[in-house]
């Protein structure tokens, strides 16, 4: 065989499907879509879906009975622009197209086109077609009618009719900001909230008259408005103003929040629920488009935390004590009303805390039942309007994300085509729930994943994983967030690649119930998380299978924050670390006002701030890091990066970055995510020492 043919065999193999349960690369792990904007039609059987396939986002369909799916796009590029607020109109679906601007107006350009880019309205057809563009603007309301859509251009409210040619007009030009649009049931009028900095308002905009008139306006904060079925009256939420809410830190308890309800034609409103003091003082919101909903029965259903865990509560329009709806040592976290009104579903971890399953509850009984069963993870339930089905998306620990559908007690996967047929799915490793003391002694959940082939007496590098947030819990499968769907990636990666992996839900997360959610000292107040980071540091040093000299850890965002924050403090031991766009100094990132006005206490909030940052333990940092950061990140300003970067400069620390120019927070660009993990893998292999592969 000559040097030629056989280089050309290389390559060919190389680029060959591997066996489904033997190594696989980082493209093929990174290569499942990943669904998110599940919506159905208003009427019918019609769900609709966005699927991102590597960078590349389309919107798909399908249609009942038998749910036959089928794209309706056809973009083609990696070009970062986002798909979002999916919503439909008659035969046809309105949509976003790019991703929302920064304080200075700008939209995010991760490919760094000379020709920009833009955050615009888009129609296409159910029928499939070529979008087409509606106008500048974001935060689509698509009529009862389905004939035009009101939405926010520039900070102010705008409409334009969907069919033929019509051009989009300014409906409502007002102080402040507006968000929330929601339309009464007869099409007449418009509900939206104002924001102005310090207080909100909701507001009502007439189309016959073409004024706008407010909500019982007060100092607080009124968001989330909800309308009665026969349009006549607003509910919404109040939040009281308080500087404490601003800052990072635990909030167990503030002036109670409250629900408020007005007449829509006059204005006047008054409240007909108030938290209780103590806990679920503080409101704190699920995964929801609204956070009130009007149930039949003239029924108010809404999230409250009075037992120290998310429940749902209902309570009469015209007042009176609050129902639980759910109750128990679970979290409900993705909810959505049956089109008619008399269901609620919801995802919740209910007897099985690291997963997520679907269940319905009855408004008017409070009789639940629960749809999905089993080793999976299912969430963002919605019912067709026909009531026939309910869909959602769903995955488990080695099958991605993909979108289903529950039809006579029966669940079948949408497009499970999507999945390509070298996804390494039969060689991905199930993480395992375990527990361990962290330093201070509290016990902290996390998943161990173990990498195939490790023999008796063999001790391999291991690595911490973080997550961001930090109001975020991971689970014993693939995430239902696209950010943390990529990390699950890439602990399994570097599983198959021989490296012991702890994905850790430290105090500050989710899923555990209000106090742990809620850790005293967590963040800029004292970061007690960093203790239950060195207890995983300990426990791996404890384990048999672990090389106690090599234990590595990363994380992104909150995550690239404890990493920083461990390699300061406690270089002994974690050998290394990667930090993707990490805190470095919570004096620039977060506010720290604190409720007084004495000068002695802000400046002992800014002092604990410090302490509480990588920046201030630099001169003890000895483990080398790799800095990851895109310098248009919108959530971590990449100067903390920067002056990080300083520091270890000035203290001898040695350090790689990778830095990507115009690249936002969550990565846009799966050319970007690939460059990411690459650079992060290597740097463990490299760092560490190649870890024994079966």
């Amino acid at each position: 065989m000559t040097a030629g043919k056989l280089w050309l065999l290389v390559l060919v193999w190389s680029g060959a499907a591997c066996p489904a349960d033997g190594p696989f690369t980082l493209e093929q792990i990174l290569s499942s879509p990943f669904p998110s904007e599940l919506v159905a039609a208003p009427s019918g059987a019609r769900l609709a879906w966005v699927m991102n396939d590597r960078g590349v986002r389309n919107i798909w369909v399908a249609e009942g009975p038998d749910f036959k799916s089928r794209a309706v796009t056809r973009y083609t590029a990696d070009d970062g622009q986002e798909i979002s607020s999916l919503r439909w109109a008659r035969d046809a679906l309105v949509f976003v197209r790019g991703s929302d601007a920064n304080r200075q107006g700008e939209y995010p350009n991760p490919t760094s086109d000379p020709a920009g880019t833009e955050q615009a309205l888009w129609v296409v057809p159910l029928a499939g077609g070529e979008p087409r563009r509606l106008d500048e603007g974001h935060s689509p309301a698509v009529s009862p009618a389905g004939d035009r859509v009101a939405y926010i251009k520039q900070q102010q409210v705008w409409h334009v009719r969907l069919e033929g040619d019509a051009k989009p007009e300014p409906w409502v030009r007002t102080r402040g900001r507006p968000s929330a649009l929601r339309w009464s049931p007869d099409g007449s009028k418009l509900a939206f909230v104002v924001h102005r900095d310090d207080h909100s308002f909701i507001a009502i905009y007439d189309l016959a008259s073409k004024r706008v008139h407010y909500l019982d306006p007060s100092t607080d904060f009124d968001g989330n408005p909800a309308w009665s079925r026969d349009g006549r009256r607003v509910a919404w939420i109040r939040i009281p103003f308080w500087r404490e809410l601003q800052v990072f830190g635990p909030k167990r308890s503030a002036e109670p929040w409250s629900i408020h309800v007005a007449e829509a034609a006059t204005g006047e409103g008054r409240p007909v629920w108030r938290a209780q003091p103590g806990r679920g003082s503080v409101f704190s919101a699920v995964a929801a488009e609204n956070q009130l909903f009007w149930a039949a029965g003239d029924l108010l259903v809404f999230p409250w935390e009075r037992d120290g865990w998310k429940h749902l509560y209902a309570v009469p329009a015209a007042g009176g004590e609050a129902r639980p709806l759910t109750r128990g040592a679970f979290e409900v976290e993705h909810v959505a009303l049956s089109p008619d009104r008399r269901t609620v579903l919801y995802s919740s971890n209910q007897d099985d805390i690291d997963r997520r399953h679907i269940w319905r509850v009855e408004v008017a009984s409070g009789r639940a039942e629960r749809l999905t069963h089993g080793r999976g993870i299912e969430w963002t339930p919605v019912m067709t309007a026909d009531g026939a089905a309910v869909a959602f998306l769903r995955s488990d620990a080695r099958r991605p994300a993909r979108p289903a559908v529950l039809t006579a007690g029966t669940v079948r996967d949408l497009a499970p085509e999507a999945i390509p047929a070298t996804f390494p799915e039969r060689a991905l490793v199930e993480p395992q729930p375990v527990t361990f003391a962290a330093a201070d002694g509290m016990e902290i959940p996390a998943q161990l994943f173990l990498p195939a082939g490790i023999r008796a007496g063999e001790r391999r590098p291991a690595i911490v994983y973080l997550h961001g947030g930090s109001r975020r819990q991971m689970l014993l499968g693939w995430h239902y967030l696209d950010y943390y769907h990529h990390a699950y990636a890439l602990n399994q990666y570097l599983a198959s690649r021989g490296f012991v992996v702890l994905s850790v839900n430290y105090r500050s997360g989710t899923g555990y119930g209000m106090e742990f959610r809620e850790a005293l000292h967590y963040g800029a107040r004292g970061a007690s998380e960093l203790q239950d980071v060195l207890g995983a540091g300990l426990y791996l040093r404890s384990r048999p299978d672990v090389d106690p000299k090599r234990i590595g850890l990363w994380g992104g965002s909150y995550g690239g924050y404890l990493t920083a924050l461990a390699l300061a403090r406690a270089s002994d031991l974690f050998a290394c670390g990667v930090d993707l766009h990490g805190v470095h100094d919570w004096r620039s990132q977060t506010r720290l006002f604190v409720d007084s006005d004495e000068l002695q206490t802000r400046e002992r909030a800014l002092r604990v701030a410090f302490e509480s940052s990588p920046l201030a333990y630099v001169h003890s940092w000895r483990s080398p890091v790799l800095l990851i950061h895109g310098d248009d990140d919108r959530n971590v300003d990449f100067r903390q990066t920067v002056e990080l970067v300083e520091a270890l400069r000035r203290h001898g620390v040695e350090f790689e970055q990778l830095v990507l120019p115009d690249e936002v927070h969550g990565f846009l660009r799966h050319e970007n995510w690939l460059k990411v993990y690459r650079a992060a893998a290597g740097f463990f292999e490299r760092r560490l020492g190649a870890a024994r592969r079966p």
